[in-house]
């Protein structure tokens, strides 16, 4: 599905979700049911069916980042910021909701096959997430304020193809998922501080 998403930076759908709609900056997805990205560590099943707009980012150093708010109803009900080179070498950052219930943090790192990180719970109602490219490496950083940030996890894609970067939205065991992204923001600048989040 070719249609652009008009905020201060262009997305375009690559799988389009049940609906979405952008007002007053911010932009809500609800993906359909059952959908998810993900190729299971056991077994390798493929999952290739979760809402995803994706937007080039400038050449260099990167960083993108947004505040979602989750309408979680399922487990692993999420929304997420997505790194993606092509089907074998992508990675997401998840706002999530664990199978107890609890909203969390989440990654996943995918080369060839996926793997799943469970970064700890989360209090507030928003998180803002942020996907950084340092020197052909990426960090994945969230905060509760937007002002001070904790490291997830740093890694390597491993992949020859340059990377897209955008939002994703899942629902893998549930009837839909609502998420709503605002502060979208993608700035060609370096992340100063690794482990600080500076």
């Amino acid at each position: 599905m070719n249609i652009d998403i008009s905020l201060p930076l262009a997305l375009r759908w690559v799988t389009a979700p049940a609906e979405w709609s952008l007002a007053d900056g911010v932009l809500t997805v609800t993906a359909a049911p059952c959908t998810d990205i993900f190729t299971a560590p056991v077994g390798g099943a493929v999952r290739r069916d979760a809402a995803v707009a994706l937007t080039t980012p400038p050449d260099g150093d990167w960083q993108f980042s947004a505040r979602l708010r989750v309408g979680f109803r399922s487990a692993w009900d999420a929304g997420a910021l997505i790194v993606w080179a092509d089907d074998d070498h992508w990675a997401k950052l998840n706002f999530e909701q664990a199978p107890d219930g609890t909203p969390s943090v989440y990654s996943v790192v995918t080369r060839g096959r996926s793997d799943d990180a469970l970064a700890g719970p989360v209090a507030a109602d928003a998180l803002w997430l942020r996907i950084s490219r340092i020197e052909g490496a990426f960090a994945f950083h969230v905060s509760e304020d937007g002002a001070s940030w904790r490291l997830v996890r740093q890694f390597a894609l491993d992949s020859a193809v340059a990377p897209q970067v955008g939002i994703e939205v899942q629902s893998p065991v549930g009837e839909g998922c609502r998420v709503d992204f605002d502060t979208l923001h993608l700035a060609p600048t370096r992340l100063a501080d690794l482990f600080g989040g500076g």
